[in-house]
C-alpha cells in the first residue's frame, strides 16, 4: 500500500502539488489522469523520491519514502519516466541488467540473470536481446524499458506515460502486457496516462487531478462520468457504454458552460448513453 499524507510540492516557487491525501491499494492497475500541469508527472516522482516532498509523508508498505534507505526503497518500487533515452549505445539485454543493479551492485549473479531473461521473455524481447536500442521501433523500445522496471522486481511499478509516442496498436498491445503485469506477476501498477478511454478500460482504479489538488479517486465507473470529466477537464460530453467499458466520446466535446457547437442528436446513439450519469 501506498500511502500519501497532506503531500504538497514545488518547482522553485511554484507550488504543484497540493495537500494531496490518497490511499493507492497494492494489487491492480491504477491511472492517475488530469489536464497537462495537473501535477500528475510530479506526483509519481515524489512518490519514488525523484521529486522531494516539501510538506507531509509518503509511505510505501510503512516505509517513510523521505527516509529509509535507496537501495531498500529500489527493492520496493520501480519507476519509468517520460525521459527515458539514454545517451549511451546498449543493446536491449545491456538496458534490462541495470534494472538489476538495486539487487546486483552491478554483479549479477545467477539469481540476477534469470530475473533478466524472465524480463525479457515476458516482453517478448528475447529475440532482440542483443540487438542495440536505436536499432528497435519506438514500440520496441518501450517495451525494453518496461522490461528494465519488471526485472527490478518490485511490488510496486510506476510509469509515466508509457503510451507516449505510440500508435494505437502499440497502445493497445501496452496496455495488455501492463494488464498481464498486474494479473499474472501480483504486480501494483500505478501510471500516468493521457487518454481516459486507455485509463476507463484498462484500469481498475482512476485518480483524478486538476492543478496539483486531487479531484477524486476510485473505481472507473464512479469516477469515468460526465460530471467527473467536466470538473477535471473543463469538458462537456457523454460517456458511453461499450462492450461494457465505458468510453468518453470527447472529440466532439465543447467547453462546460459555453454553448459550444450543436452536436449532430441524430448520430448519437440513445441507447448505453450515460450522459446524465
Amino acid at each position: 500500500m501506498i500511502e500519501i499524507s497532506q503531500v504538497s510540492t514545488s518547482y522553485g516557487r511554484t507550488r504543484v502539488v497540493h495537500d494531496v491525501d490518497l490511499t493507492l491499494p497494492t494489487g491492480g492497475i491504477t491511472s492517475l489522469i488530469g489536464p497537462n500541469g495537473a501535477g500528475k508527472s510530479t506526483l509519481l516522482a515524489t512518490i519514488a523520491r525523484l521529486h522531494p516532498v516539501e510538506a507531509g509523508t509518503i509511505r510505501v508498505d510503512g516505509l517513510d519514502v523521505a527516509r529509509c534507505d535507496s537501495r531498500e526503497l529500489a527493492r520496493r518500487l520501480a519507476i519509468l519516466r517520460q525521459e527515458n533515452h539514454l545517451a549511451v549505445r546498449l543493446t536491449v539485454r545491456d538496458l534490462v541488467s541495470m534494472g538489476r543493479f538495486p539487487h546486483s551492485g552491478g554483479r549479477p549473479g545467477p539469481t540476477d540473470l534469470a530475473r533478466i531473461d524472465e524480463a525479457l521473455g515476458f516482453l517478448d524481447l528475447t529475440g532482440l536481446a542483443d540487438r542495440y536500442l536505436d536499432e528497435l521501433s519506438g514500440g520496441q523500445r518501450q517495451r525494453a524499458y518496461v522490461a528494465m522496471v519488471l526485472a527490478q522486481d518490485t511490488e510496486y511499478i510506476l510509469l509515466d506515460e508509457p503510451l507516449n509516442n505510440l500508435d494505437m496498436a502499440h497502445g493497445v498491445a501496452m496496455m495488455r502486457l501492463l494488464r498481464r503485469l498486474a494479473d499474472d506477476l501480483g504486480k501494483t501498477v500505478v501510471i500516468v496516462v493521457h487518454d481516459i478511454n486507455f485509463a476507463s478500460v484498462w484500469s481498475d482504479r482512476i485518480v483524478a487531478m486538476r492543478d496539483g489538488r486531487l479531484v477524486g479517486e476510485g473505481p472507473v465507473e464512479e469516477l469515468i462520468t460526465p460530471a467527473m470529466m467536466a470538473e477535471v477537464f473543463g469538458l462537456e460530453f457523454p460517456i458511453e457504454l461499450i462492450g461494457g467499458d465505458r468510453v468518453g466520446i470527447y472529440y466532439r466535446a465543447h467547453r462546460a458552460g459555453s454553448a459550444g457547437h450543436p452536436l449532430r442528436q441524430s448520430r448519437r446513439r440513445n441507447s448505453g448513453s450515460l450522459s446524465g450519469a
